[in-house]
């Protein structure tokens, strides 16, 4: 059963949201890619790989639990401001103060406390935010609006690195630049995009923590369509990334790109798929809303991933290494739009529950990306090099594809 509210602003509130969206994955990119690794070796110069994967460890495990938790207390709060706002400020303060914090670190497990408390306090602002593509667009209109907020997401992450990689040595001012972003585009959205009047909302039942733990449980005998779209998104998430992590290796092991030709070679990959990523989210949101279907599309990205794996396999060659790349970019794409529109539709609770849903979701995300790289070392151990990555990953797409088929009521 679709739930679809009626928009209160349309595009101007998403034009607020887009913002929010770059400053925070301009932050949560620029970090990663360039000042956190800069700091790190400065800090620990001879144990900077394993100090680094401390920090990024941690921080997922903060990842993963904050946008269902924050969904959920968001979806409880009555304010004059809405259910989302008070949370979307809170997790911005609190981020932007521990990335300014982080700019004076000198010690490894100082780092790992404040890019936790970052990271958990930013994806509240993040899930507070997104969950709007339910609260305030209805559901004709969700490809698109799942379409922006990925093109919002993959421009913030190009600017974050870009303006990351500018300032080179100037740690500390990266730190406080993308703070002072997160607040502007959080306090811009409050001030002159959000809603003007909160949605009228009945009160929530009392506080009981039994019930409040439960909740994320989601029975798939009750919701079966919302169970397949979460297993879909974890596996989806796994294929892809069992040969897009390990992509260098691939260019230098299996297809055998000198050491030195294979960065840039990289560079260029990442480009094209950059692009099929945007031309994705843009055409298959669009498409899916249009034509009231969003299966077609998923199982097109599980389809063409596939096929992409077993030609590389057959015939490594560095056009077919850009072929993959373009493969998972379009794929991705497909994903983020079509995907989380479709699982917007099959909320459990899109009343009273929309962002702990989507929260729970985005966790099949978090796990996928957890379980890839170490089911890719597995699999290059055991089951004969980085060749085998693709045979693992068509795989994948194929049961991936079955998920979808099993998905009853949605098109």
């Amino acid at each position: 059963m679709n739930h679809s509210p009626a928009p209160t602003r349309g595009w101007g509130l998403l034009v607020g949201l887009a913002l929010v969206t770059v400053a925070l994955f301009a932050a949560y990119n620029g970090v990663l890619s360039v000042l956190l690794p800069l700091q790190v070796a400065g800090i620990a110069p001879d144990d900077k790989v394993a100090s680094l994967a401390l920090i990024t460890s941690v921080s997922f495990a903060a990842t993963a639990l904050a946008q269902p938790l924050f969904g959920a207390l968001s979806d409880r709060t009555r304010s004059r401001w809405g259910r989302r706002i008070p949370w979307m400020v809170a997790g911005a303060v609190v981020g932007s103060a521990a990335l300014v914090a982080m700019g004076g670190v000198q010690s490894i497990a100082l780092l790992v406390v404040l890019w936790a408390v970052a990271q958990f306090a930013l994806n509240g602002t993040d899930i507070a935010s997104s969950v709007y593509l339910v609260d305030a667009f209805p559901s004709e209109r969700r490809g698109r609006v799942a379409g922006v907020f990925g093109i919002s997401a993959i421009a913030g992450g190009a600017v974050g690195a870009v303006v990351a990689g500018m300032l080179g040595s100037s740690i500390a001012q990266g730190y406080v630049l993308f703070a002072a972003a997160v607040l502007l585009g959080v306090a811009l959205f409050v001030v002159v995009f959000r809603e003007r009047q909160p949605v009228a909302q009945e009160a929530p039942e009392p506080f009981a923590l039994g019930a409040f733990l439960r909740a994320f449980w989601v029975s798939p005998r009750r919701h079966p369509d919302f169970a397949w779209v979460l297993v879909w998104r974890v596996l989806f998430t796994v294929g892809y990334g069992v040969v897009q992590s390990f992509l260098l290796y691939l260019l230098t092991d299996h297809v055998g790109v000198t050491a030195e030709a294979a960065p840039g070679l990289i560079g260029l990959v990442t480009v094209v798929g950059g692009v099929g990523v945007v031309l994705a989210v843009v055409i298959g949101g669009w498409a899916s809303d249009i034509l009231g279907r969003r299966k077609p599309f998923l199982i097109a990205a599980c389809a063409l991933v596939a096929v992409v794996d077993v030609v590389v396999f057959a015939a490594p060659t560095v056009g077919g290494i850009f072929a993959l790349g373009a493969a998972l970019g379009v794929g991705f794409g497909l994903a983020v739009a079509c995907g989380t529109a479709l699982a917007s539709d099959v909320l459990p609770d899109p009343t009273r529950g929309a962002a702990r849903g989507l929260g729970v979701f985005n966790l099949g995300t978090n796990v996928g990306q957890a379980v890839a790289p170490l089911l890719a070392a597995v699999v290059i151990s055991s089951l004969g090099g980085y060749a085998s990555l693709f045979v693992a990953s068509a795989l994948i797409m194929v049961v991936a594809t079955g998920t979808v088929f099993a998905i009853r009521g949605q098109r």
